[in-house]
């Protein structure tokens, strides 16, 4: 096997101990007689895996029998419009932290059901930096407070959750979460598409306190879109192999020491990258030192010429995906969980030489 070191923001590299259980069970599940993906999502194997999942998912996150987890569609961008659909009312103000392309797009949906008030934009400043909490001007009464904790584009990360005034958190964790604890009692809601940290694309996972749910602003809605609609029952068929694939990521990060373990883990790998980056003016970050990701490292050369080398050059040492996003250039390794740390010395090694060739 000579498998690629995959840098790709999602769908991303997934567990290579992951890959290989679901391969052998893939035609024949359990010595069922037939694959998973065949049978029906009201059986009782689907609905053992469905509740293993958010048992596992509740229990590595701390949340306790007062959080409800649901198996989603639409990614990301649907809970964009659904979150203010079922929780802000048109009399209604909740505040978003504008922080990067997505938390913008969040914005754009919300403002189709109530009031946003926006405590802080990094538009200004080409989203280089993350708020302190100083620089937060909260709104009196926020129904919620929307952030995006880990900006895949720009490469920045809240380092904590940020203060609100009073209103709980909802976030979108897409892209970092399960890579470092959370303080779950801030959350009202935490959403989060599968593709960076969680497993394959097409299941989003949604995770609301039961109380928070409470909330929900009366109005007209379609069924679907309705969280409570979701909450007892599957309520139609859900991406059965996604979560599948999912409940064995879970179990993964749980025998490799939980949240605590990935935190220190993803430090070390960022910092391999930053402190290359860092060492002269050869490679240039991004994002301010302060706000950077652990997830997605940012970074520019001194031209967009020797940029392209650069990925032309990388791709044939098997470094794979490292090309920054299509609205912002320049170059990305993203280093989620199941990215190896060997392969982020690959690619350290690699900056290393392409710098002594062409410095």
């Amino acid at each position: 096997m000579n498998r690629l070191h995959n840098f790709s923001a999602g769908p991303a590299a997934l567990p290579l101990d992951v890959l290989k259980k679901v391969e052998k069970e893939l035609v024949d599940y359990q010595n069922k007689g037939a694959s998973l993906i065949e049978m029906s999502h009201r059986g009782p194997e689907y609905t053992a895996i469905n509740t293993e999942a958010a048992e596992r998912l509740k229990r590595i996150t701390g949340a306790g029998n007062d959080w409800i987890v649901q198996f989603l569609q639409g990614g990301a961008s649907s809970q964009f419009m659904m979150v203010p659909q079922n929780f802000l009312g048109s009399d209604q103000t909740a505040d978003y932290i504008d922080t990067g392309s997505w938390s913008s797009k969040a914005i754009r949906e919300a403002r189709l059901f109530g009031n946003v008030h926006i405590p802080f934009s990094g538009k200004e400043n080409n989203y280089s930096a993350i708020p302190d909490n100083s620089e937060l001007n909260a709104s009196d009464n926020a129904v919620y407070t929307h952030f995006t904790s880990n900006n895949t584009i720009f490469g920045s990360q809240f380092r904590k959750e940020p203060e609100t005034g009073g209103s709980l958190l909802v976030c979108d964790a897409s892209s970092d979460f399960l890579s470092r604890p959370i303080d779950i009692d801030k959350y009202g809601l935490i959403y989060a598409g599968a593709q960076k940290n969680l497993g394959p694309a097409g299941v989003t996972v949604v995770m609301i306190r039961k109380s928070f749910l409470e909330t929900q602003v009366s109005r007209t809605m379609p069924t679907m879109l309705n969280y409570k609609t979701h909450v007892d029952t599957l309520f139609n068929t859900p991406p059965v192999f996604a979560v599948y694939f999912l409940n064995y990521v879970l179990e993964w990060i749980e025998d490799k020491g939980g949240l605590s373990w990935f935190e220190t883990y993803n430090a070390d790998k960022a910092a391999l990258l930053y402190d290359e980056i860092d060492r002269d003016e050869f490679y240039r970050g991004t994002v301010e030192k302060g706000s950077r990701s652990h997830m997605n490292v940012t970074f520019r050369l001194g031209s967009e010429e020797l940029e392209k080398k650069f990925l032309a050059e990388a791709s044939q040492h098997r470094l794979s995906a490292l090309k920054g996003h299509r609205s912002v250039g320049g170059v990305r390794a993203s280093i989620y969980n199941a990215c190896e740390v060997d392969s982020v010395k690959a690619l350290v090694d690699f900056m290393k030489q392409f710098r002594s060739d062409n410095g």
